[in-house]
């Protein structure tokens, strides 16, 4: 089953953009695609291939950092190619 999924990491920090910067660097070294936009980072794959990845990645951004927030959507379908039509 394919999956879109949507993160925001909010560092709860003065210095929040190179843990921001570190995390989506790990997302685009994935075998996964990702797009991005100023507000948030959105990853594309299959869900039995993706979760367990995006598991690691956030356990390990969350071990680095000592608050953070981390906002998740996911959609059941892969909308990397949505294009809107108005």
């Amino acid at each position: 089953m394919k999956i879109s999924v949507e993160l925001t990491l909010t560092p709860l920090q003065n210095t929040f953009e190179d843990p921001i910067i570190e995390f989506i660097k790990t997302l685009r070294a994935s075998e996964f695609k990702v797009l991005e936009n100023p507000l948030s980072t959105q990853i594309y794959g299959d869900y039995d291939a993706l979760m367990p990845y995006l598991n690691k990645a956030i356990k390990d951004s969350f071990e680095a950092l000592d608050n953070v927030v981390l906002s998740m959507k996911i959609v059941k379908s892969d909308r990397s190619d949505y294009e809107p039509n108005f």
